[in-house]
């Protein structure tokens, strides 16, 4: 996802980046509005950081929207494998 696409869907990820840094007002969401060089700004302001840092944090952020499904319901009957870095199907006794 690049930021053009974060801009256009604010409203949808606002809540992932709030819960990302906390530190985060609802004021300062209303002032990004999905811009990059505002969210890097005020996660600098917020923690304290190098710009430089701010700007890797958001950027390895970014992947991590790109790498999610449009939607956030699951199967109850997936997993997910930490170790193998995928999903799985459960399989129950007697079973299918």
């Amino acid at each position: 996802m690049n930021f053009d696409q974060l801009e256009g869907k604010w409203k949808q990820y606002k809540g992932q980046v709030r819960e990302k840094w906390g530190n985060l007002t609802d004021d300062d969401l209303q002032v990004i509005s999905g811009k990059r060089d505002k969210l890097i700004g005020r996660i600098q302001e917020r923690y304290g950081i190098a710009r430089e840092r701010a700007s890797e944090e958001v950027d390895a952020f970014m992947r991590t929207l790109h790498d999610q499904p449009a939607h956030n319901i699951r199967d109850p009957d997936e997993t997910y494998s930490e170790e193998r870095g995928e999903r799985a199907k459960s399989h129950t006794a007697g079973g299918n």
